[in-house]
C-alpha cells in the first residue's frame, strides 16, 4: 500500500481517535510529548522503518504526509475556543467558560494550569488575538 494512502488512513481514523476530547483539557508538556512519541511509533511502523534506520522524524512525516500531532492539538483547541466564544452568553457551555477561578473547586498544592492559560499561550505563539475569533475565515 502506498505511504500517502496509509497517511490518509492514519489522519482520518487513528489521529481523530487520539485527539478526541483534547480540545477541552489543558495538556501538559509531558502529555504532548507522549502523544508525539506514540504518533512517531505508528508512523515508523506504517513506513516499515525502525529507529535503527536513523531516519529523521521530519522525513518520515513528509513521506507519509502527516503534520505533527501537537500542531493538530493546538489547532483543535483554538477551534473549540472560538466555537465556545461565539456562543451566546446564556448558553451553558459559555456560562461555565465565563466562571471565575474562585467559583471552581481548588485542591491542595500548586494551582493547575487552566485551559484558559493554555489557549492564551497558543494564541500568543501563533500570533493571534482573542478579537479574531469572530472572523472564521482565517
Amino acid at each position: 500500500m502506498l505511504l500517502k494512502l496509509k497517511g490518509k488512513f492514519y489522519r482520518t481514523a487513528i489521529r481523530s481517535a487520539m485527539l478526541y476530547g483534547t480540545e477541552c483539557w489543558a495538556a501538559k508538556g509531558k502529555h504532548e510529548h507522549k502523544f508525539s512519541v506514540a504518533e512517531m511509533k505508528m508512523l515508523r511502523w506504517m513506513s516499515s522503518h525502525t529507529r535503527l534506520d536513523k531516519i529523521r522524524n521530519e522525513d518520515i512525516r513528509e513521506r507519509v504526509g502527516v503534520a505533527p500531532i501537537v500542531e493538530k492539538m493546538v489547532e483543535s483547541r483554538l477551534k473549540w475556543f472560538g466555537h465556545v466564544r461565539r456562543r451566546s452568553i446564556e448558553h451553558p457551555v459559555r456560562r461555565v467558560d465565563e466562571m471565575e477561578d474562585g467559583q471552581r473547586a481548588k485542591g491542595r498544592g500548586r494551582p493547575k494550569k487552566t485551559i484558559h492559560e493554555v489557549v492564551k499561550r497558543d494564541l500568543h505563539v501563533n500570533g493571534l488575538s482573542v478579537d479574531m475569533i469572530h472572523d472564521r475565515a482565517q
